[in-house]
């Protein structure tokens, strides 16, 4: 069972998995659909880009057009948890992922923390990967490549029908309701075009084009999963141990180091929890 926090939404209970539903996936370095074998959602419009992790956003996002709206906007109940492991994570999503498909839970926001990990999708090379057997790594289920999660760092995961919003860019929704979160703690932040046949910039980046957070998801039956992760108070060093979403070079920042260039206090992961959710439309359940 994972708890939530005190005086916050709801206990939640980890499901035992669902049976495979159709899914449709999007390649982190391709854009391409995966498991082709299954029907695809039956959602209608143009083609849409609602998936991301450290993958090109799509055509559309290269162009710089701004994105559809929503046709349907649904409440989404947020649930905050404290630390919870990796491994149990996946699984209690694998439930909340079956609930929502069924009918069963409201589109929510899992807000939460992992112990040091370097999860990464299964485009990654493994020479991205740290092998000084001083991190943990896992192959997840999700588009995009190599990205840590420990202490000081925020977690969201966000389970969403898809299709009872409509069609839309879901990605470029989050990264804007991050910023927008980021700039009401005082932060300036930017999202990034992917040039054609670069490595995806999906994610929140500092006017300097220093990398806070990174994005990672799947949809499967119509439903999201996975989410991003926003480094707050992060060891920045474990950065140096392995190549972030399969970004040479890239420089990893966290509103602790931001907060210190411009001579002011770190927020607290509360407040930040909170900024999140409103601007991500979640309220306690």
């Amino acid at each position: 069972m994972i708890s939530t926090l005190p005086g916050y939404g709801h206990q939640t209970r980890a499901l035992p998995a669902p049976g495979r539903p159709d899914r449709y996936d999007i390649a982190a370095d391709t854009g391409h659909g995966e498991g082709r074998d299954l029907p695809r959602p039956e959602v209608t419009g143009p083609p849409i880009v609602w998936l991301a992790a450290e993958f090109d956003a799509g055509p559309r996002d290269r162009r710089g057009s701004a994105p559809r709206q929503n046709r349907t906007v649904t409440e989404t109940v947020r649930v905050d948890l404290g630390e919870v492991g990796y491994a149990e994570a996946i699984e209690a999503m694998r439930g909340w992922v079956g609930e929502r498909q069924a009918g069963a839970a409201p589109d929510r926001l899992f807000l939460l923390t992992h112990p040091p990990v370097v999860t990464y999708g299964r485009h990654t090379s493994p020479e991205d990967l740290p092998h000084d057997g001083s991190l943990q790594t896992v192959e997840v289920d999700r588009g995009g490549h190599a990205t840590y999660h420990g202490p000081g760092q925020l977690v969201g995961y966000l389970v969403v029908n898809l299709r009872e919003r409509g069609p839309g860019d879901f990605v470029r929704w989050l990264e804007l309701g991050l910023i927008a979160a980021l700039a009401d703690l005082g932060f300036a932040t930017v999202r990034r075009d992917t040039p054609k046949g670069a490595d995806s910039l999906v994610g929140v980046w500092t006017p300097e084009h220093h990398k806070l957070v990174s994005i990672g998801m799947r949809i499967r039956g119509g439903v999201t999963s996975h989410g991003f992760a926003l480094n707050i108070d992060s060891d920045l060093g474990v950065y140096e141990r392995f190549t972030a979403c399969r970004l040479p070079g890239v420089t990893m920042t966290s509103l602790r180091r931001m907060a210190e260039a411009a001579g002011v206090a770190t927020p607290t992961e509360a407040a930040v929890r909170d900024a999140v959710a409103r601007r991500l439309g979640a309220v306690s359940g």
